[in-house]
């Protein structure tokens, strides 16, 4: 759909204001926080610790740097695993647009899209901060990313195009050219849609498919991803109701469902995925608990014990609790949180569990909050640190 995408993701994230400018800045050459030691793929994810991993953590920050009040690339702080606070230390310049980050899985390399109308993904080495390069992902806004569990491809999605781009992953972290680019040309757009809309793009936990979520035409993609040429095979479809407008999904540790945001109809849908086929069963449409209109809910994250999920909602400023019911296969709604900013673009868990974060784009701040994973509770973790157009934050 070209720059009419990015048009409609910037409007709907307008930047309120640009105090947050002043939050990283600091010395570019500050020593980064040790990376965590990555899980090994297929074991089960440990019982959170908060004794575990004592001191900080490395946190990175994903904003728009051509929006009025933006950053300069990405930010780089860290967070105190039994308090929540965030630090800055710096930033990674010459980055353009670094919407959404992704770290491989070895720890070592960290991943950004370059949300632009000519679409670029960017590598950098942790160790030093170096930018290891870009590479054309032949698509309009790339929003999202992930690195297949083997670490040797990286995929993206584009909202302005509707499209999926593959890219080779080198030993040093360095991205090859591109691959595969799969365009989603049907079905045909969803009501007051214009086109295809690629939001998400993640590989199942059971390692064999690649999904990919499309906004624009109401569609959860299945692929099959050949591991020796780096190619796309559309095995599966599934559709939501007309004019859903789903964002993310997200799986629970059982492997088995997925949590689905719907960002137009302000709904969320609980998935059933089948690990043989790739196929994805969308269940009902279920409430946010946000009230009539649309809060443009954005993304799901679920505890490693699997019995709790949150939901971020931009219009509402707030997070959804839910409880995880029969081993994954029902949501029930707990109530909403608020989340002490404004347009919560993005959430994540830190690696244990501990700790939430919402990056908040209009009021330019990261929130934290502690997590009970026992009852599901949600417990503020100090002031909101200021971070400009924070759309993204990684804890590592």
């Amino acid at each position: 759909m070209g720059s009419g995408g990015v048009s409609r993701r910037r409007f709907v994230g307008a930047v309120a204001g640009s105090a947050a400018a002043v939050a990283l800045a600091g010395c570019e050459n500050a020593p980064p926080p040790s990376p965590p030691v990555p899980p090994v793929r297929g074991t089960p994810a440990p019982s959170p610790s908060r004794e575990a991993a004592p001191g900080p953590r490395a946190l990175y920050l994903g904003t728009y740097t051509s929006a009025e009040g933006g950053g300069e690339g990405i930010g780089v702080a860290s967070y105190d695993v039994r308090t929540g606070r965030i630090t800055g230390s710096g930033t990674i310049a010459g980055v353009g647009d670094p919407s959404y980050l992704a770290v491989h899985p070895d720890g070592r390399t960290l991943y950004a899209v370059n949300e632009r109308e000519d679409g670029a993904v960017t590598a950098v080495r942790l160790a030093d901060r170096e930018v290891l390069g870009s590479r054309s992902t032949g698509g309009s806004a790339p929003c999202h990313l992930s690195v297949h569990p083997s670490g040797r491809w990286l995929f993206s999605a584009h909202y302005g195009t509707g499209s999926v781009a593959v890219h080779p992953v080198a030993a040093s972290g360095a991205l090859g050219e591109r691959t595969d680019l799969v365009t989603h040309s049907s079905p045909a757009p969803g009501p007051d849609q214009r086109g295809p809309h690629a939001h998400q793009v993640i590989t199942s936990p059971d390692g064999g498919h690649v999904l990919a979520v499309d906004l624009g035409t109401d569609t959860v993609y299945t692929y099959h991803l050949d591991e020796a040429k780096g190619t796309l095979a559309e095995v599966a479809r599934a559709r939501t109701r007309p004019g859903a407008g789903p964002r993310h999904l997200t799986f629970h540790p059982g492997g088995r469902y997925a949590y689905l945001a719907n960002e137009v109809d302000n709904t969320v849908a609980v998935c059933a995925y089948d690990p043989g086929s790739g196929r994805v069963t969308v269940g009902e449409a279920q409430s946010t608990g946000t009230g009539p209109g649309t809060s443009y809910p954005a993304q799901f994250v679920v505890t490693a014990n699997g019995r709790y999920a949150f939901l971020a909602n931009r219009g509402h400023n707030s997070l959804s609790r839910y409880a995880v019911e029969a081993d994954g296969a029902r949501l029930g709604l707990l109530g909403t949180v608020p989340v002490g900013g404004d347009f919560p673009r993005q959430i994540a868990l830190s690696p244990d569990g501990g700790l939430l974060f919402a990056a908040n784009q209009r009021s330019g701040d990261v929130t934290v909050f502690h997590v009970d994973e026992d009852k599901g509770q949600l417990r503020r973790a100090g002031a909101p640190f200021a971070s400009p157009v924070a759309v993204c934050a990684l804890p590592l």
